[in-house]
């Protein structure tokens, strides 16, 4: 179970990134279409906005999903990891009780 937890860590920190860079990007075509135009239409910007602000809830959700995910997994982990060494714990009291008998 822990052997692909770095994966869903890498995912939740560069999901976040990646809808910054299509905030980026999309906000970089508003600009553009600006710059090309002598007139400022709404119709000329929104699909730059459109664009910035769908990825940025994207790599939100992503990120928010992917990040729960993980802290949940680590928890679980732990506490098997805690339930596991009481078992072995008591595994070895209970050999060596017996041993003495």
């Amino acid at each position: 179970m822990g052997e692909k937890l770095g994966v869903l860590a890498t995912c939740s920190g560069v999901a976040p990134m990646i809808g910054f860079l299509g905030t980026t990007i999309g906000m970089v075509e508003v600009f553009m279409a600006l710059e090309a135009s002598k007139s400022l239409e709404i119709s000329m910007i929104s699909g730059g906005i459109l664009t910035a602000m769908t990825t940025t809830v994207s790599g939100l959700v992503v990120g928010i999903v992917a990040y729960v995910g993980y802290n949940h997994l680590v928890m679980k982990l732990e506490k098997i990891a805690i339930e596991m060494e009481n078992i072995s714990f008591n595994l070895m009291k209970n050999y060596e009780s017996k041993k003495e008998i």
